[in-house]
């Protein structure tokens, strides 16, 4: 176990590989299903609910005093990465099924990552405020911003998204947001003392959505119609991604000449995308039946990003420390 914490693999992350395993071998059917339903539906407002609670305005005014950097990192979330997503779903669209294909695409327009965004960047010496900043915003505007680019997505395929799937974002992920700001004077600090509850909150709705979506893809025979070849493709197309981002954002941030605290930011704050935002939002967006294959690109990326982000951060660790001097 110490081994794999090491190379960035915890606890969490295999539970999460556990949860797809039971959804595939044991999927929720029936009465387990309905229930698995309620929860999930409830655990993501309730989610959302404390993200809006614990997210601190005045912090992130404050970091956009850097603007150079907040809008390098913004454009690389929403502009720059959905471009190379449209670019990978354009050269291997014909190899992957539909469903894939669209989860590329959807993972494409996801926020930023907050927490392991802003713990990579202490690790590596970064700028944490900037940091906390930028992941914040991400996420702040992402919560519109996504499923509106969703939209335009599937509207620039000829779908579209049901009045149904705006209700959904409205009531499960938008109010609970909205009143977790309104109320966060009283419960902020509350919520900022008891991390274990919003962390337990965060990773549990995670898991439970997890085998929810791969439980519906099981029931409806999907999984039959993606082969075992198509997954290892899956795995290839998203590493080429992960490693066109990763070097997208170290040349940008040489390209722009900014200092070695602030590259730190756009390189782990720019390339990381959100799990915890993404599977919520694709309960909502997409249909239960297909949610699990259109997720599944958002699993890959998300689990290659903490295996490879955690590396570079300890190695960047480990070089400065025998540097004693930050690099440049």
């Amino acid at each position: 176990m110490r081994f794999l914490k090491r190379i960035g693999i915890d606890s969490y992350m295999l539970m999460l590989i556990g949860a797809v395993l039971l959804g595939v071998i044991l999927p929720a059917q029936g009465m387990a299903a309905s229930l698995s339903k309620f929860a999930t539906y409830w655990a993501v407002a309730l989610l959302f609910f404390l993200y809006g609670a614990k997210l601190d305005a005045a912090s992130v005014r404050a970091g956009m005093m850097n603007w150079r950097l907040q809008g390098l990192t913004f454009a690389a979330t929403y502009v720059i990465i959905p471009l190379i997503g449209l670019a990978v779903a354009t050269i291997f669209g014909g190899l992957l099924p539909s469903e894939v294909v669209l989860g590329v695409l959807f993972l494409a327009v996801l926020p930023s990552t907050v927490q392991s965004s802003i713990a990579f960047t202490s690790m590596a010496g970064g700028n944490v405020p900037a940091a906390i900043c930028a992941a914040s915003v991400s996420n702040l505007i992402g919560v519109a911003l996504t499923p509106a680019l969703v939209a335009l997505i599937l509207h620039q395929g000829g779908g579209g998204i049901s009045m149904d799937a705006v209700v959904k974002i409205g009531t499960q992920i938008l109010l609970p947001f909205v009143v977790g700001q309104l109320v966060r004077p009283w419960l902020g600090e509350f919520v900022k003392r008891h991390r274990v509850l919003t962390l337990t909150v965060d990773r549990g709705s995670i898991l439970l959505i997890v085998y929810s979506a791969f439980s519906a893809g099981t029931v409806s025979g999907l999984w039959n119609e993606i082969p075992p070849q198509s997954l290892i493709l899956l795995i290839a197309v998203m590493l080429t991604f992960l490693a066109a981002v990763f070097g997208v954002m170290l040349g940008a941030g040489r390209l722009f000449s900014l200092p070695y605290e602030d590259r730190v930011v756009l390189f782990f704050c720019g390339s990381t995308k959100s799990l915890a935002s993404g599977l919520p939002m694709a309960t909502a967006l997409f249909p239960a039946a297909t949610v699990g294959a259109t997720v599944l690109p958002v699993l890959v990326y998300h689990m290659s990003q903490l295996l490879v982000c955690a590396m570079i951060a300890q190695a960047s660790a480990r070089r400065r420390a025998r540097a004693g001097a930050v690099p440049v």
